[in-house]
């Protein structure tokens, strides 16, 4: 396969989920400075600097202020939740602008967990997408299918519905919307989706995105994969079109693990 021509920078993201205490956050950071500092080299770290590969982490609340210790490139830190309102009775949620006070401008919305046990539908991803892109956040929407409506012939359908949650961001000054593709089958399986399964999808996915903001944003929004990314995957991942990078489960906890997968984004943006 050849590898995509690209447009859009590369995305590594790592969802942290309910892992890692204060002291493991720091010593995560701690390690990473150390193991990158002796590894990454110059190309590497000028793929960072000038953010045509960005690296993101989403860590559980306590931890978001512990940023990463001053590195020689940027690591964006964001939360993996917020409500749409910017304060009130909303007991046990978190605001954009409390977010914004120590410093967080990202946000995952959606996620697949969120949907299966918090209750969370495409009305209030709706909402929360809206609401964080007008304060200016930068937004991943997590979408995806369960192995049920994949077996039964409902993919595009589900996704299209989930694509609908994205509101009208032409009337959003300066949108950063990202859209993550996670099929809820290989979340934590180890068992990513095929190549064929990946490409044929993504492809859809714009589409739809075409269909639903128009075909000029659509061809700037950003598409990552998630799903039992690894080290050993994430560059045949990369090749896949229309894939602008992943998001990443627990691979993203190791810090030599997650500089593996930067390394492999930064090599795939030579090769592009």
């Amino acid at each position: 396969m050849n590898p995509p021509t690209r447009s859009r920078s590369i995305l590594i993201a790592g969802n942290w989920k309910m892992n890692s205490s204060l002291q493991e956050t720091e010593k995560f950071f701690s390690e990473f400075k150390n193991y990158t500092d002796r590894v990454f080299n110059d190309q590497e770290i000028s793929h960072l600097k000038s953010q045509a590969l960005q690296a993101c982490i989403f860590p559980s609340f306590t931890s978001l202020l512990k940023a990463p210790l001053p590195l020689s490139f940027p690591v964006h830190i964001g939360a993996q939740n917020a409500h749409w309102e910017k304060k009130g009775s909303f007991t046990g949620e978190i605001s954009g602008p409390m977010l914004k006070e120590v410093g967080i401008q990202w946000v995952l919305v959606g996620h697949s967990e969120r949907r299966q046990f918090f209750g969370e539908t495409n009305l209030t991803v709706q909402k929360r997408t809206e609401s964080l892109l007008k304060q200016g956040f930068h937004v991943i929407l997590c979408i995806g299918e369960s192995r049920e409506e994949r077996e039964s012939g409902k993919t595009k359908e589900i996704l299209s519905q989930q694509i609908q949650s994205i509101p009208d961001i032409s009337a959003i000054s300066d949108p950063h919307l990202i859209l993550a593709y996670e099929p809820v089958w290989a979340i934590g399986t180890g068992v990513a989706a095929s190549q064929e399964q990946i490409i044929e999808t993504h492809q859809n996915i714009r589409c739809l995105l075409s269909e639903k903001i128009g075909a000029n944003l659509a061809e700037t929004t950003p598409l990552l994969y998630g799903g039992s990314v690894t080290p050993d995957n994430i560059t045949s991942l990369l090749q896949c079109p229309h894939v602008d990078g992943a998001l990443v489960g627990g691979a993203s906890l190791q810090p030599e693990s997650f500089a593996s997968l930067l390394r492999a984004g930064s090599k795939s943006l030579l090769f592009s």
